[in-house]
């Protein structure tokens, strides 16, 4: 391998580490406009709660810059009813 190979693998590697960190960025701005209840039923959400960080769920939509977060039983639900839309 000669030197003009390796210069050219260190600068894509350089410019793939950059471009993680853009993105990583971006996504934690985004974390800020995460809501503090369920988007559907407007049940309290505890940031500090370990539980319920690890069951709701976040949907992003990146380019309207929209963050919905949903309880695990209106979560549920809403699965419930794509299925069913799915399987009429």
């Amino acid at each position: 391998m000669s030197s003009i190979d390796r210069k050219i693998k260190r600068k894509q590697k350089k410019r793939a580490k950059k471009q993680l960190e853009r993105d990583l960025k971006q996504k934690m701005n985004m974390f800020e406009h995460l809501p503090d209840e369920c988007s559907a039923c407007e049940l309290e959400f505890d940031k500090q709660d370990r539980e319920m960080v690890m069951t709701w769920n976040v949907v992003v939509r990146e380019k309207e810059e929209i963050v919905r977060l949903y309880c695990p039983e209106c979560w549920g639900k809403a699965q419930e009813i794509i299925k069913e839309a799915m399987d009429a």
